[in-house]
């Protein structure tokens, strides 16, 4: 059987106390990237990919999934709190600033037109 020595004891722990710590500080970073946000009222519908709870007079559907947490089976007309986070998958701007430009123009060069019409009525009446 083989003895590990004091310092090589010593040495493990240091290392494994480090993995340890930037394991906790990775964790913690990540959970801080989206801001949890709740909606509380009673529940008008389930579904096995989203919950539709009403607040106000307003229905909320959110998404759930296999890794959404519940502690118990959720029923029509149960009153929940649902803690969700929003998380953009997409965004979609202009392609490139001429393009926003172009669409500018096309506006102006629209109301013009629409401009010049009114005025060639007045003066045909």
């Amino acid at each position: 059987m083989q003895t590990i020595s004091n310092k090589e004891l010593e040495e493990f722990m240091k290392r494994f106390l480090a993995l340890l710590i930037g394991c906790a500080f990775i964790g913690s970073a990540a959970m801080v990237l989206a801001k949890d946000y709740q909606v509380t009222g009673p529940v008008v519908d389930v579904k096995d990919d989203a919950i539709v709870v009403k607040k106000g007079n307003e229905n909320w559907e959110i998404a759930k999934d296999k890794d959404t947490k519940s502690n118990g089976d959720i029923k029509k007309g149960d009153k929940v709190m649902i803690k969700y986070k929003m998380t953009a998958t997409s965004i979609e701007g202009p392609k490139s600033k001429s393009d926003a430009k172009a669409k500018t123009d096309d506006k102006k060069t629209e109301a013009k037109a629409k401009t010049e019409d009114k005025k060639s009525d007045a003066k045909a009446k």
